[in-house]
């Protein structure tokens, strides 16, 4: 027997996929929350039961996004076999593409990145120090094996991250072919590791 906990679960994974749809299409501006409620074939009443307005579902599905980009970052951070080096220029990489595969062709989607960075700023901090923790696992690393010579870890993470961080725009990406932005990319990153390398 299937628990209304589990019920209410698939309602809301059912509405962030309408939504997600949507906002694909249509935009976030664009999309309201009768259209979503309609597409899940409910009362837009019902839909208010799960979310409390569409930034909310903008938020779920933002956050969503986010944690399949950091759960590629975290692999690549413990990838076995690898210098600290190659993880960093792996790890700058990864995000790029991740970034690139979801939202360069996806016009209307970076208008709701837009949207999500101005008014719900407690999720991309999050995502931020999320990401340069598992920058600073790379550095300790590379302390640790004598690759890197690093005094602050956590705030040599910040400012990689922050070097780094043109590379998981999308407005960026359209400015260069998909080859430019990742030679640009592996041109930071090898001017970085000379940087942090013991001297």
């Amino acid at each position: 027997m299937i628990s209304s906990a589990e019920n209410s679960e698939d309602t809301r994974q059912r509405i962030l996929k309408a939504a997600e749809e949507r906002f694909r299409i249509y935009g976030y501006n664009k999309t309201t929350m009768a259209e979503i409620a309609k597409d899940c074939d409910m009362s837009a009443a019902n839909l208010y039961r799960y979310f409390d307005n569409k930034l909310n579902i903008g938020a779920v599905f933002a956050q969503q996004c986010m944690a399949q980009g950091t759960d590629i970052l975290r692999e690549v951070v413990r990838r076995p076999g690898l210098t600290a080096a190659q993880r960093l220029e792996a790890y700058v990489l990864a995000s790029l593409r991740y970034t690139c595969n979801t939202c360069s062709d996806q016009l209307k989607i970076n208008e709701l990145v837009t949207i999500i960075a101005s008014e719900r700023k407690d999720i991309v901090h999050h995502n931020m120090k999320t990401e340069q923790s598992l920058l600073a696992e790379i550095l300790s690393e590379g302390n640790r094996t004598g690759e890197f010579d690093i005094p602050d870890v956590l705030k040599t993470a910040q400012s990689v991250h922050s070097a780094t961080v043109k590379f998981r725009v999308p407005i960026f990406m359209s400015l260069y072919s998909p080859e430019q932005f990742e030679d640009m990319a592996i041109g930071v990153v090898q001017l970085l590791i000379r940087g942090l390398q013991k001297h």
